[in-house]
């Protein structure tokens, strides 16, 4: 296992990072299951445990909490707040009061009694930077958490939040977790620029490009992974971003074929050669998923493999742009646009 420095913050990670989305009703995972899980990731030398209090609607917090019981300084812990977790208006967002209350609840359920890093799950248009950033050194402060980081951030926000820290001379955000892989590579022309300049650390998620980079989906098959059920069309070959991304994976193989690895052991090879990158977050939902990911711990890709994957997938270049999640709400609700 390889490890680098989160960002300036001097704590130093492995460059794959274990993620608990699938821990609990999402993966349909037990808690012995997930122990299993994390048990074998932190002997392969993985030492940072990403979740989110929405993921199983606290289940993942739960079975994180479970696993490391016994041996949490050894663990980098990471979770996360801000996206809805029921109907009501006000459980949800990166308000004071929200992030107040909620990080409460993720500490019972972790069963810890700090955060190594916080962090907001999407940007909130309805909550100023200053509020936010406010809330989280004060908690910070109180010794709750550590380090506070976003997550899926425009470029533009994150540039923003930087300067409103220094306004009101607050604690800033120190890392940011963008969606990146071999078939969504627009970050390479704004946020990892934006981090690299800040000095944030950069975790990564879905690396694997929700399942596309596994090795399960080829041409000729039938598509059968989990999430093709949740998101249909994000699956559909007939539509054109989707085949274009079918295609891409077809060249891909060749080129870890010819190199010797399998696709994921390319796919996660690929994000953390990144400089700007400092760990891959990768999402196994069994224990054989986190064998095959593992693989990839200390696999360095040549130039000429990184020279043919940009044939295939340009740089700066997403496949499935629409997939991002960080498009300015307006873009999302014409009556922000026609007002």
């Amino acid at each position: 296992m390889q490890y680098r420095p989160l960002g300036r913050t001097g704590v130093q990670v492995s460059t794959l990072a274990l993620g608990a989305m699938n821990f609990g009703s999402i993966g349909r995972t037990t808690p012995a299951e997930a122990t299993a899980m994390v048990d074998a990731a932190l002997e392969a030398g993985i030492n940072i445990i990403d979740t989110a209090d929405v993921y199983g609607l606290g289940q993942s917090e739960e079975q994180v909490g479970q696993a490391i019981s016994g041996r949490r300084d050894d663990i980098v812990l990471a979770t996360k707040a801000t996206l809805p977790i029921d109907d009501e208006r006000n459980h949800r967002g990166s308000s004071r009061r929200w992030l107040t209350t909620q990080l409460d609840n993720s500490l019972r359920r972790l069963g810890v009694d700090h955060i190594d890093l916080y962090q907001m799950h999407r940007w909130d248009p309805t909550t100023s930077d200053e509020e936010t950033l406010s809330a989280l050194t004060d908690l910070q402060r109180a010794g709750k958490i550590r380090y506070f980081g976003s997550s899926t951030f425009p470029a533009y926000r994150i540039v923003q939040a930087q300067w409103a820290a220094k306004e009101i001379r607050s604690s800033r955000y120190v890392t940011e977790q963008p969606g990146y892989s071999i078939l969504q590579r627009g970050i390479e022309s704004h946020v990892l620029p934006v981090a690299q300049e800040y000095g944030m650390g950069v975790l990564v998620w879905s690396p694997l490009a929700s399942g596309w980079l596994s090795g399960a989906i080829r041409a000729g098959r039938e598509i059968t992974t989990s999430r093709s059920q949740a998101r249909p069309q994000w699956y559909d070959t007939a539509i054109p971003s989707n085949r274009a991304k079918l295609d891409a994976v077809e060249q891909l193989v060749k080129v870890a074929d010819e190199a010797g690895l399998t696709l994921i052991q390319l796919a996660l090879a690929f994000v953390t050669a990144h400089p700007a990158v400092t760990s891959a977050i990768i999402g196994p939902r069994t224990l054989d998923h986190l064998t095959s990911q593992l693989a990839a711990a200390d696999t360095v890709l040549t130039p000429d493999i990184l020279d043919a994957i940009d044939a295939i997938v340009p740089p700066g270049v997403d496949l499935s742009p629409d997939e991002k999640h960080d498009a300015p709400p307006a873009l999302l609700d014409p009556t922000l646009r026609r007002r």
